[in-house]
């Protein structure tokens, strides 16, 4: 009551506030959303889309909000004829959106295309992708004290995204507008096609990789090639030495193909940091050891950049 009286007796002494309440924010440079799901799709970390088709959400355009928020601060003004120290969004709470609810997995659908990523067809419902998120909420608890460590990958799914992309949720911005004179000036259309636009841009100044299952196939095969060849008979050794005895005949095949398949990656990524200087100068050195290790599927995505720029 102290702090109403003082308001009403002391105009322009007052900190008025509102409560502006944005949806899912995307645009050019946004940190929080896309760029978590843009590095899962690259490495193949989004085998399932959660909920059903029928389920939207809000998303806002990074214009449109501060467009909110600009109108929002005048609305905070005390000094305004004929409503001296009465703001009008004093106090006020204001949900901020595009004003066009879709599926998030719709949503993001234009982007991951245009970047050369897959999205899956097979839907999770939301009680079992709710239980798996649960399993990783309950093991990065654990690792609590480990989180802010550079070799501990972030959980592949948290229960909080589940209720984020698996159950329907919107609101009206009817009230910003009539208070605020709040209409979004960007369209959902021409958001998408600016976030585009920035992401494709970055993708070309970036190292671009094959997905996690590839490193995966391929690091262990030349590992267990190398162990089948020169490893003492312990452990999984031998099965790996049957099954390369059955493939190259002999000890000598297995070594030899070892030796060759080495001999081609380093080939190819010396071919690959010679192309990169062209292509990709400031990543040359990350497309060689990238294509060392992991051969044809890495060189394959450089050969693709050069045709696309023009250079082969």
């Amino acid at each position: 009551m102290g702090d109403s009286l003082l308001c009403r007796n002391n105009i322009g002494k007052c900190l008025y506030t509102c409560a502006v309440r944005p949806a899912a924010i995307y645009g050019p440079g946004e940190e929080r959303h896309l760029p978590r799901i843009v590095s899962m799709a690259k490495l193949g970390l989004v085998p399932f889309k959660i909920g059903n088709a029928n389920v939207k959400t809000d998303w806002v355009y990074v214009d449109n909000l501060l467009l909110a928020l600009l109108l929002a601060s005048m609305r905070l003004l005390d000094d305004i004829p004929g409503k001296e120290g009465r703001p009008v969004a004093a106090g006020q709470p204001y949900f901020i959106s595009d004003g066009s609810p879709i599926n998030t997995f719709e949503f993001i659908q234009p982007l991951l295309k245009s970047l050369d990523y897959d999205l899956p067809k097979s839907w999770l419902a939301v009680s079992h992708a709710l239980y798996l998120a649960k399993i990783f909420w309950a093991v990065y608890s654990m690792l609590y004290p480990l989180l802010n460590r550079w070799w501990l990958p972030q959980p592949f799914i948290l229960p909080a995204e589940v209720y984020k992309v698996g159950l329907t949720h919107y609101f009206s911005y009817l009230k910003a507008q009539q208070e605020l004179g709040y209409v979004p000036m960007v369209s959902p259309r021409e958001g998408m096609a600016a976030t585009i636009s920035y992401w494709q841009d970055r993708k070309n100044k970036s190292l671009d990789g094959p997905t996690i299952h590839v490193w995966g196939i391929i690091l262990i095969g030349m590992i267990s090639l190398f162990a089948s060849g020169w490893f003492p008979p312990i452990g999984p050794v031998p099965l790996l030495r049957s099954i390369g005895l059955m493939l190259f005949r002999s000890m000598f095949g297995i070594r030899l193909a070892f030796y060759l398949a080495t001999a081609a990656h380093i080939g190819e990524g010396v071919y690959a940091w010679r192309l990169a200087k062209r292509v990709d100068p400031d990543n040359a050195t990350g497309w060689f050891w990238q294509t060392f290790a992991l051969g044809f599927p890495s060189l394959r995505l450089l050969l693709k950049r050069a045709k696309r720029v023009g250079v082969l």
